[in-house]
């Protein structure tokens, strides 16, 4: 290697930038690479090069490009490799039962990397072993991966999607035996596993001997066929949605979910949803939206909200590129569209699937076993309307993770789980999913809709008679940028130690602190011992303040982008129905926050903006 290209002290990049050039037979990232040693361009090396993409609960997300940083050929084939040699470890059984690999439809010409090529690597990587794999043969939702773990009791399941990240990222979802995302200590093991194994196989880069394998299955017909069989199991109004009048437009935001979302539409006895046209079909490039997240709102709704106002219809449902995720938005009498947060859609799913259970199940005692689920960042209207129905309501930590892993525990003690959601616009409704899914979510909140028309009630006005009768839950929701891992980490520690060592803040402006817990360090001072129940992680930040107001705000940084986040909500009693009053609280509350807790101008944080 070239000395002048690396500072002293280098050695281990200069050894991954050797190895690279070594084993990587992409010519297209293989140059790359080349051409930056050649032109000593010392940091571009140390971003691609500094450090390996950290395999964490959500497996690999990054941008698609050369080098150890990013997301590759060459490092798609070293973390299966590495993935591979976990599950033999694991579990003894894997040629027998085998693995299902999905990919979505991302693509980046410059690095010559797309989903579909990932997943065929992958599936080389599985199949050199001796390991049957499931590949589908065609783009698929990401909900169907784990769908198919479950359907066909396999031993693993891969999703190559970076879901709604921006155009040049992709990433590789794991998912464990049990149909849920992997949740420490697999992914512990998996990246320790993944550095024991970076030489490439011998046939690693040969992905045309799997075309010619016994062991190379496709799922994607049988699979469609079940899963939309399974999920009509969830459908209670067949007459009413056959005669529905209700237009409903979709948007699938340049992404895979049109032809499935057509299907639940199908399967449910609906007329065809309206497709956006210049996004029903996938699109590497998201050509029409600056970011390919229906969570962001009305920006990402443009084209929807427009082909809506053409077509004379008031419900538009949008999923996210890989459909894990559903976005409802409804228009109002005013004329205005209002766009569902993603908390005030889990309460109106959340209340209607316990309304259609509800009248399947006479028996009194069948609510003692019933559960339903959100994410601790997630409004809390869940825990209110089982307080008063009589399920059971459990909080987990933030993620579907930890939340399909939990009903999976709970299933396998025989109780119901009926739904589970985070505020992140992710919901499973149907529990043979055990994962957000927004195929099964679009068709179900269609439902919802066109029951409702019946009674001539919005899902607007449904909303509000379920905070009526269980109390008012309004969140407000945002995040700070900041690339700064020390400003971050200083102004979690500050908050850790506010008025002298080890001492959290007691108010926030006027607003009283009356609890806290740091799911970082373990504390919480609402239980006896001052110990937090949910397991706790130092490797990311997350605070949770309860006010004597009602009010609850958690803090945290997210796991796969240079954001602090923020999520507020202010629980009111059953009754206390002054919206306007409420609303005005809340804001008061979130301003003194920012204002005491972020201090966005001391620590230079970016704004969220619109």
């Amino acid at each position: 290697m070239s000395g002048q290209v690396y500072t002293p002290g280098d050695a281990k990049m200069d050894q991954a930038v050797t190895d690279w050039i070594t084993w990587d037979k992409n010519p297209k990232t293989s140059e790359l690479v080349k051409q930056m040693v050649a032109d000593g361009k010392t940091e571009e090396l140390k971003a691609c090069f500094g450090s390996r993409m950290e395999f964490g609960t959500a497996g690999l997300r990054a941008a698609m490009g050369p080098g150890i940083a990013q997301m590759n050929e060459l490092t798609i084939i070293q973390t299966t490799q590495g993935f591979c040699k976990y599950l033999e470890k694991n579990i003894s059984d894997l040629k027998e039962r085998g693995v299902v690999i999905g990919y979505d439809a991302r693509a980046h010409p410059v690095s010559g990397g797309s989903s579909k090529r990932f997943a065929r690597l992958a599936a080389t990587t599985f199949i050199s072993q001796g390991i049957k794999v499931y590949l589908f043969s065609s783009i698929t939702p990401t909900p169907f991966v784990p769908y198919t773990v479950t359907h066909l009791s396999l031993c693993a399941g891969i999703m190559v999607t970076a879901s709604h990240n921006p155009k040049q990222d992709n990433g590789y979802k794991v998912y464990w035996e049990n149909g849920a995302q992997i949740i420490p200590p697999h992914d512990i093991g998996i990246a320790q596993s993944i550095e024991e194994n970076l030489k490439p196989w011998s046939t690693a880069w040969d992905d045309s001997l799997i075309d010619k394998s016994p062991l190379l299955h496709d799922p994607f017909e049988s699979i469609n066929k079940k899963y939309f069989e399974d999920i009509q199991k969830h459908c209670f109004h067949r007459d009413i949605n056959k005669n529905s009048k209700l237009k409903f437009i979709h948007t699938s935001v340049h992404g895979v979910g049109h032809i499935f979302v057509q299907s639940a539409f199908k399967s449910f006895s609906f007329n065809a949803p309206i497709a956006v046209p210049e996004q029903k079909d996938p699109d590497p490039e998201f050509s029409t939206v600056k970011y390919p997240n229906p969570e962001e709102g009305k920006g990402v709704l443009k084209l929807s909200f427009a082909l809506a106002e053409k077509e004379g219809a008031r419900i538009i449902l949008a999923n996210d590129p890989d459909a894990d995720r559903l976005a409802v938005a409804e228009k109002q009498e005013s004329g205005d569209w209002k766009v569902f947060s993603g908390n005030e859609l889990g309460a109106l799913l959340g209340w209607w699937i316990f309304t259609c259970w509800k009248e399947k199940n006479q028996d009194p005692n069948a609510v003692k076993s019933m559960y339903m689920l959100s994410s601790t960042v997630s409004s809390k209207i869940l825990r209110a309307i089982a307080v008063k129905e009589g399920f059971h309501f459990e909080e987990t930590l933030t993620g579907f993770k930890w939340m399909g892993n939990r009903a999976k525990q709970l299933i396998d003690q025989g109780k119901n789980v009926l739904f589970a959601f985070e505020e992140a616009i992710g919901y499973m409704c149907c529990p043979f999913v055990l994962d957000k899914d927004g195929v099964s979510g679009a068709v179900i909140a269609a439902e919802l809709a066109s029951y409702l028309a019946t009674k001539n009630v919005t899902l607007s006005q449904q909303l509000n008679t379920i905070f009526n009768t269980y109390g008012y839950h309004i969140s407000k929701n945002s995040y700070f940028i900041c690339y700064d891992q020390k400003i971050i980490n200083d102004l979690f520690e500050n908050l850790r130690n506010y008025n002298g060592e080890n001492t959290y803040p007691k108010l926030c402006g006027k607003f009283k602190v009356s609890g806290v817990r740091d799911l970082t360090t373990g504390y919480d001072n609402n239980q006896p011992d001052n110990k937090a129940i949910l397991p706790t992680s130092k490797s990311s930040q997350m605070i949770t303040f309860t006010f004597a107001n009602g009010g609850v705000a958690t803090m945290r940084t997210s796991g796969t982008e240079p954001k602090i986040k923020y999520y507020t909500e202010l629980c009111a009693a059953p009754g206390n129905s002054d919206l306007a009053l409420l609303k005005m609280e809340l804001d008061e509350l979130v301003d003194a926050i920012e204002e005491h807790f972020f201090q966005p101008e001391k620590n230079k944080l970016q704004r969220k903006t619109d």
